[in-house]
């Protein structure tokens, strides 16, 4: 007859293993007696008016009814404002060869770029010109610029 495959290493080995699966399962019964448990109820945190974490829920008596329909959800509306969109100015620089120049507005004294594209007449040096401005990527551009 033959001999068992099963070598002295190879049970020494088995048994350690044996030994680290009953310590894992000693541990997890040890954690599962520790623990609060409790599910659900003993995680939940509140916020109290002041804007403190507790773990007692807040006074139904203190809650104050929102109007749904008051609350407003993007970019709110923009609001008129008493400044001209009209302003008057004078061609104070103007390029053609680049396209582009500054309108010095009158009262202010203001400068304001002004690009070829906003022009919708052929403007020089000291033209009065009315115009419009736009938010442009480096501050405000006099834009539908027209002579006066």
């Amino acid at each position: 007859m033959g001999r068992s495959q099963t070598t002295f290493s190879k049970r020494e080995k088995e048994k350690k293993r044996q030994k680290k699966r009953e310590e894992k399962a000693a541990r997890k019964e040890e954690r599962k007696a520790n623990s609060q448990g409790g599910g659900l109820e003993n995680m939940m945190a509140y916020v109290d008016e002041n804007g403190v974490i507790t773990d007692t829920p807040p006074d139904p008596s203190n809650f104050e009814e929102v109007d749904a329909e008051s609350i407003v959800i993007g970019v709110p509306k923009k609001e008129e404002s008493d400044e001209p969109t009209v302003r008057e100015g004078i061609i104070d620089f103007f390029d053609e060869t680049k396209g582009f120049g500054f309108i010095k507005e009158i009262g202010t004294q203001e400068r304001f770029f002004v690009h070829v594209t906003g022009l919708e007449d052929e403007v020089i040096p000291g033209n009065k010109v009315s115009f419009e401005l736009e938010q442009g990527l480096k501050g405000l551009n006099a834009v539908r610029v027209k002579k006066v």
